[in-house]
């Protein structure tokens, strides 16, 4: 025998229940017909056993034909098949029948399928409707009652009334149940829905992230080194010293590239996240290295600050990201002998303006427009904390570009 087998324990009775009540209630779905088929079978031939003769034991008039008694057990199972589309209807149909039963002292049985009825109207159809149902069942026993007078009228309409208010409750029961677990799987279904939303949407905006830290890593270092690399072939035939500096900083340049492309790709690893080198991002204090590095391009930029900086982590990578990505312009559009100026002004409640200007010749709107980057990105870093964004030349008879950051009071949460 399979040791697994053997070490297997053994199913729960109410769980082996509960798999099979879920089965029967999946075959009832997709064959509604056939299980009526089988419960209106079941309830016509206990009607046709107590037709051999066991409706005498109850009977109030034994004389009743044999016919009638066939018509009556008969009349009150057929309707069945349809109990569950059209309850109404099937109890409007049995009635006559129970009127008949009562009447004539036949006392069948099967009178008491009507109940079966009165559950799934309180099932399926409004509460309401319970009342006229309830009246449809108690006349044939308030006909029986007066015409044969067997017993109290309170033990006859009370325990009739007994049995439909039981029969009425647990179709409730039913339903109220059945309402609940819907509400439970539509609202799980809503759940899942939005959470696939929201994973999507979080792909989104790490794509997007992931795009303007790119962008950022990759475009201004290489402006860099463009501009180094182009000062030092100049440099190669009259300074061969200079020329060796050029060279030693896109050395180091693309050094420091290959270093912020790796720490991004380890975050983009996610069998590798937990373990991946989590590199602080840029800040206020970078903002001298980034320097360092343009004016070793050939771009000469002079800094003025007002305030002091107390700026919080995200505004101080928005400030970086907008002077690294303006300077990169101005490597890249300005053309030579171009300068730049970058003034920072620093407010109360971590509110700051910055102001990056360049003095470049070259018309920068005469080339065809590209889907670059650059600006979607920096007003994307902007709009996180509700800031404005403005780019573009300087005002006439100034030349060159200008690009102005603002990013007002930090509000408490």
């Amino acid at each position: 025998m399979d040791p697994v087998t053997e070490d297997r324990a053994p199913e729960p009775l109410t769980d082996y229940a509960h798999r099979l009540t879920r089965k029967v209630r999946a075959f009832d779905r997709r064959h509604p017909l056939l299980w009526d088929l089988h419960f209106t079978g079941f309830w016509v031939t206990a009607a046709l056993i107590d037709y051999g003769g066991g409706w005498r034991h109850n009977a109030h008039n034994l004389d009743v034909p044999g016919w009638l008694v066939l018509t009556l057990s008969l009349g009150l199972s057929l309707p069945l098949l349809r109990r569950r589309t059209h309850p109404g209807t099937v109890l409007a149909t049995m009635v006559p029948f129970a009127l008949v039963n009562a009447w004539t002292g036949t006392a069948l049985q099967a009178a008491l399928l009507q109940l079966v009825v009165i559950y799934h109207i309180a099932l399926r159809r409004a509460l309401r409707d319970l009342w006229w149902a309830t009246a449809l069942v108690m006349a044939p026993v308030l006909v029986s009652v007066v015409r044969y007078g067997e017993g109290t009228w309170d033990q006859q309409i009370g325990s009739q009334l007994m049995s439909i208010t039981v029969a009425a409750l647990i179709g409730i029961t039913v339903r109220t149940r059945r309402t609940y677990t819907e509400a439970l799987e539509d609202r799980a279904r809503r759940l899942e829905t939005e959470r696939d939303q929201q994973a999507q949407l979080a792909t989104a905006a790490e794509r997007a992230r992931i795009a303007r830290e790119m962008h950022d890593i990759i475009g201004h270092n290489l402006s860099v080194i463009t501009g180094l690399a182009d000062g030092g072939r100049y440099a190669a035939a009259k300074s061969p010293e200079r020329a060796g500096q050029a060279l030693d900083a896109i050395a180091t340049t693309s050094r420091q590239a290959l270093t912020e492309l790796r720490r991004l790709l380890d975050v983009l690893r996610e069998e590798e996240k937990n373990q991946a080198e989590l590199t602080p991002q840029p800040g206020l204090t970078d903002l001298d290295q980034l320097l360092d590095g343009v004016r070793s391009a050939g771009l000469f930029v002079r800094t003025t600050t007002h305030g002091t900086p107390t700026l919080p982590p995200g505004r101080q990578l928005t400030v970086y990201r907008v002077i690294q990505e303006a300077l990169t312009n101005t490597l890249k559009h300005a053309g030579p002998g171009a300068t730049a100026a970058i003034e920072l002004s620093y407010e109360e409640k971590a509110a700051v303006t910055v102001q990056i200007t360049d003095t470049g010749t070259a018309r920068r709107t005469d080339a065809p427009p590209r889907a670059g980057r650059g600006l979607p990105g920096m007003r994307e870093r902007t709009a996180l904390y509700d800031g404005t964004l403005e780019a573009g030349p300087r005002p006439h008879p100034e030349q060159g570009w200008r690009v102005r950051l603002h990013l007002p009071e930090e509000t408490p949460q």
